[in-house]
């Protein structure tokens, strides 16, 4: 009887992606997104206690395209990091773990990172007022 050579662990040649998979790796990103922007934001502190002509490079900087396109993407990594762990709470409580529920949950959290970070920049543009 001949054996099949299979892989020794899963991979991702084995595996069809699924949303399950993408939440769980985007959750893991943007712990590390998030760390980089708590770095930018220290720096930010920084230039603001080190005076006027600090601060004012510092939002030179930020009012870039490539500031704002960081900004963008930190507020987002933010925001979904915050929904997915309100679902990674919800489910320590043993809710949503039928394979249904878990990919509701998923689409979910992705759905509401992008419509928080809709508000938020809505909000910014607009001078607070939503």
């Amino acid at each position: 009887m001949s054996s099949r050579e299979r892989p020794l662990s899963p991979h991702l040649q084995v595996y069809r992606w699924q949303i399950q998979m993408v939440t769980s790796i985007l959750h893991r990103a943007t712990g590390i997104v998030l760390s980089a922007g708590a770095l930018v934001i220290a720096a930010g502190l920084l230039c603001l206690m080190l005076g006027p002509d600090h601060w004012a490079c510092f939002t030179g900087v930020a009012a870039t395209w490539y500031g704002k396109l960081f900004l963008f993407g930190w507020s987002w990594a933010f925001a979904y990091h915050l929904c997915n762990g309100i679902r990674h709470v919800v489910q320590d409580f043993g809710h949503g773990f039928s394979i249904p529920a878990f990919v509701r949950s998923s689409w979910l959290s992705v759905v509401a990172s992008l419509a928080i970070t809709a508000l938020i920049w809505f909000c910014a543009r607009n001078g607070g007022a939503a």
